[in-house]
């Protein structure tokens, strides 16, 4: 079973930054408040999580950086976890999906050189 987030109806429509500092709908609130939550409940379930990031097409490297790969780096999933677990997509965008990927392998990496 799957369950999914549509990630401009859930959260905000203007996802953008990292911190709080740069206003309310950073990734690290999009991470600590409905990613990391649903995951974690998703992979207690044996279920997996998708993120529907249409909607919205200027997602930065910065707000994708600090909820998907902060997901290793903050929140102690592992890559394994988020392999089995969660997909993300953007039906027009593809190359949000790419960068998410980039992101996640990133964390996984510097978390492999601590």
């Amino acid at each position: 079973m799957s369950k999914s987030i549509l990630l401009v109806k859930e959260f905000g429509p203007f996802p953008y930054g990292r911190y709080p500092s740069d206003g309310d709908y950073n990734g690290q609130a999009f991470r600590e408040k409905i990613l990391a939550p649903r995951l974690r409940e998703a992979i207690d379930n044996e279920e997996v999580l998708l993120v529907n990031l249409d909607g919205y097409n200027r997602y930065g490297p910065s707000f994708l950086d600090e909820a998907f790969g902060g997901l290793i780096r903050e929140s102690g999933f592992t890559p394994k976890e988020i392999e089995s677990h969660l997909r993300y997509n953007h039906t027009l965008v593809k190359s949000v999906e790419i960068l998410i990927k980039q992101r996640i392998a990133a964390a996984e990496q510097a978390g492999n050189q601590n």
